[in-house]
């Protein structure tokens, strides 16, 4: 692709109900257009899930942004990962040279606690919401391939050790597989720690066509997908196959395979997120994802780091923000700019986002993305 990101920046992210969704914007593309040292753009693309109408122009035209095009995506938590990846495509297509992404949610000013069910899905008429769904794909691992209750604690485990390094994420603090596991249970085997908070942030980047900035980031491949009818009597998880079909294009258009990635930003919403993520992506057979977090593989130091930032479970999980926010990690940690938290010799990156929760379909949206140094 002839597709660049020239600046990356971000909020910080947590619970902030005395910040407005402008005002986490605004110093997320504030630093962005710093960092791309650019001062306009030629058109914006925003993800958002549960922004209000017209939150795009609402809050960009205090910045000056106005006057152009303006798209606005949702896609579930894939919402700002799907806006980049419509952002690359009208960049090869030659419709504009340089263009924003944004992602942002204010999810505090909505809930107060887990998301609510989508009532007119069956899923939701039963009352069967993500965190219940990811716990029927943990369980039946357990059930099929053994996977034990400390794989998946160690997963939390890595992502908060990693959180602990990255100064914008929700939560910074260590914990142990003890306390993971005797946190309250959520849904059963999923308890708190291994369950993300709700939060509020924003993420932008700028992205264009190749330039003479030796800082800028070349976008390898972006692909996006939404997946097909899935039942109950499916031989995989929900959500497998899907990103398993995506990641699968990326590479064949990046001309790598999941042994070249030395650095990923995967949905780890819930902990068997990860694992089965990790499997789909290739990084590990069927039923093998679960050693991969306590054999230290994807841990800072082991061969494959995947979530520096601490992911969703730490960094945080404003869902229309988080697929810019795994892009801005990437491109800090291609250009060497990750601090403590900095995967040595980083050269290709993966970003990879799952969107989901309409009943009888495998994953609203999966949108995967490799990023090269």
């Amino acid at each position: 692709m002839n597709v660049w990101v020239w600046g990356a920046g971000s909020s910080a992210f947590g619970k902030q109900p005395a910040e407005s969704t402008a005002s986490l914007v605004r110093l997320a593309v504030l630093e962005a257009l710093r960092d791309a040292e650019v001062d306009q753009v030629d058109a914006v693309y925003v993800g958002t899930c549960f922004g209000e109408p017209g939150v795009a122009q609402r809050t960009l035209h205090r910045l000056g942004i106005a006057g152009l095009p303006i798209t606005v995506l949702e896609n579930a938590c894939a919402s700002s990962t799907h806006a980049f990846h419509e952002a690359c495509a009208a960049l090869e297509a030659g419709r504009h040279r340089q263009v924003l992404v944004v992602g942002v949610e204010h999810l505090t000013s909505r809930f107060t606690g887990a998301l609510p069910v989508e009532r007119r899905d069956h899923e939701g008429r039963a009352g069967l919401g993500l965190p219940a769904l990811y716990a029927m794909s943990a369980a039946h691992y357990q059930d099929l391939f053994g996977l034990t209750d400390a794989e998946l604690a160690a997963v939390s485990v890595k992502n908060h050790a990693h959180g602990v390094h990255n100064d914008r994420a929700q939560h910074r603090r260590a914990v142990t597989a003890e306390e993971v596991l005797a946190s309250r249970m959520i849904a059963d085997p999923l308890t708190l720690l291994q369950c993300c908070a709700i939060s509020d942030g924003a993420a932008a980047v700028v992205v264009g066509d190749r330039r003479r900035g030796a800082r800028d980031v070349p976008v390898l491949a972006t692909a996006f997908g939404t997946g097909a009818a899935w039942g109950h009597d499916s031989p995989r998880v929900w959500g497998f196959d899907l990103v398993a079909q995506t990641a699968a294009r990326a590479y064949q258009a990046a001309g790598v395979g999941i042994g070249d990635v030395d650095v990923l930003e995967v949905h780890d919403a819930f902990t068997i997120g990860e694992i089965v993520t990790l499997e789909a992506l290739g990084m590990a057979p069927e039923g093998a994802g679960g050693r991969l977090a306590l054999d230290g593989h994807t841990v800072l130091g082991g061969p494959q780091p995947v979530n520096p930032s601490g992911g969703l479970l730490s960094r945080g999980h404003p869902l229309g923000a988080t697929g810019v926010a795994q892009i801005f990690e990437i491109v800090r940690q291609l250009r060497g700019q990750a601090g403590p938290r900095q995967v040595a010799g980083a050269r290709i990156g993966l970003v990879e986002t799952m969107g989901g929760g309409a009943g009888g379909v495998d994953g609203n949206a999966c949108v995967v993305c490799l990023l090269g140094a």
